[in-house]
């Protein structure tokens, strides 16, 4: 009988979506749509004392700009509701009991601070610290004396003797000897559940097939699926994706460009680009493709072609193809996106100057550098106005005469041989002529074309222009 796919993102209101977690967001979104299956986002928001004011809009914000929507979940709603783990108490207080019944759990009524001196003389020993389960051994008269008393304690799991199969979707993982589990808190002391426990609990009520995380878990993977047992419980299967790391190996950090998620949206990059980068973090397209879309994506992709070793997040990577995705946009998807980067063009010389520019450019913030000059004039000029073959008397009348042609044509790539000869009769290299006139008409070295872009200034700007740089190619002679 085919399992009905259904997969889920369970994030902590704990800060901003990074490019791990939207990778995760990602793949669990393409294996739901690949299969025709379900994709439910969870907010695991137990954890009081870390959650980050703003941050649950940014985690939204983040997969919205990325076009991964979920089909249950916060402001969708959906059969599983609610999707906040605050508001869900209940069900894991049950889970515990059942657990505290069966005696596969057991309260716990350590102080942090035994527990704190505890795990001092573990690490002084050198050996590993865990929970040595004093209150295990309580008699049962005082455990029920204290919790008559109403004593402040946790529920800890009692790990079981024995071995524990791992199975991933992605990896080949050795059993696990259960000795080497902690008693893992399961409620906390408030009446929260830790993950562990509401992970769990949520995963089974929400009928998940397929748990798609970060190795991160990779620690805790038996610890769940021994939760699984002891509630008798089938798991969903597991796939645990490769860790994520800088070009030089090491733990992904903002060194390494990873911001929060929406700080590339802000610093140009499209979220087609963005999607297309994360899916190459650790998995590859089986035709050998680089540029793929998201419907590319959901048609391709397949767990068993995700790699175990850990991925590279290349900076330089993601500008190619982000690179690629502007040029691949249509005229008027392209001049729509670059209205949003530049809302101080007005929409005729956008509409001009967008097709300069498309084949041009790596991030949508590099607009404002190319085109502002076309509102803007030049203010002061670079050194490269006066060529360095060249003294600035030259160059003031070198600009006097090319003013002459600009006054008698309209600008445009018409003017180019008129302007090469103008070089060649003055004892010019072209390239010379041609970037003082660049930087006399923008006040950049670097734009694009140049007469195609004097065209859109128009006869009477660059003229006004051309006035203005000869005499101050003048007050430097």
């Amino acid at each position: 009988m085919r399992v009905a796919v259904r997969v889920r993102f369970a994030p902590s209101p704990t800060g901003a979506l990074h490019p791990g977690s939207a990778r995760t967001v990602l793949f669990n979104y393409l294996f739901a749509r690949h299969h025709g299956g379900q994709f439910i986002l969870r907010i695991e928001d137990t954890d009081r004392a870390r959650t980050v004011e703003g941050s649950l809009e940014s985690i939204l914000g983040g997969m919205r700009w990325l076009g991964l929507g979920w089909d249950e979940g916060p402001e969708v709603g959906g059969p599983h509701a609610p999707y906040f783990q605050s508001q869900r108490l209940e069900r894991y207080r049950e889970a515990a009991e059942q657990l505290l019944e069966q005696r596969d759990a057991y309260p716990c009524f350590c102080t942090p601070a035994r527990l704190e001196a505890l795990r001092e003389s573990q690490r002084a020993a050198g050996v590993p610290t865990r929970y040595d389960r004093h209150c295990l051994g309580l008699p049962p008269a005082e455990v029920a004396a204290r919790l008559g008393a109403g004593e402040p304690h946790t529920v800890r799991m009692k790990v079981p003797e024995g071995t524990t199969e791992l199975h991933d979707l992605i990896r080949a993982l050795e059993p696990i000897d259960n000795r080497s589990q902690d008693d893992q808190v399961l409620l906390k002391s408030d009446g929260y559940p830790t993950y562990h426990l509401a992970a769990t609990v949520d995963d089974h009520l929400m009928e998940i097939s397929h748990v798609i995380r970060a190795d991160e878990w990779l620690g805790s993977f038996a610890k769940h699926l021994i939760l699984y047992r002891m509630l008798g419980w089938e798991p969903p299967q597991f796939a645990h994706l490769p860790l994520v790391l800088g070009p030089d190996r090491a733990k992904l950090s903002k060194r390494h460009g990873s911001v929060a998620l929406l700080d590339y949206r802000d610093g140009g990059y499209l979220a087609e680009a963005m999607v297309n980068f994360l899916a190459l973090l650790g998995w590859s397209d089986p035709d050998g493709r680089e540029f793929l879309r998201l419907e590319d994506l959901v048609g391709a992709f397949d767990l068993a072609r995700v790699q175990p070793s850990p991925a590279v997040f290349d900076l330089a990577r993601l500008d190619s193809l982000n690179g690629q995705h502007l040029r691949a946009l249509e005229p008027a998807a392209f001049e729509a996106r670059l209205g949003e980067a530049l809302p101080e063009l007005p929409p005729t010389l956008l509409r001009a100057a967008a097709p300069l520019v498309q084949e041009r450019m790596t991030r949508l913030t590099e607009a404002r550098d190319l085109l502002m000059f076309l509102v803007d004039a030049p203010a002061t000029y670079p050194d490269e106005l006066v060529p360095k073959r060249q003294d600035a008397a030259a160059t003031a009348l070198m600009l006097e005469r090319a003013l002459q042609l600009f006054s008698g044509a309209d600008p445009g790539p018409a003017l180019e041989a008129p302007l090469r000869a103008l070089a060649e009769e003055h004892g010019w290299a072209a390239r010379d002529l041609f970037m003082t006139l660049r930087v006399a008409l923008t006040g950049r070295t670097v734009t694009p074309p140049l007469l195609e872009s004097a065209a859109i200034l128009g006869r009477n700007e660059c003229l006004r222009r051309l006035e203005t740089a000869a005499a101050a190619a003048r007050s430097r002679a």
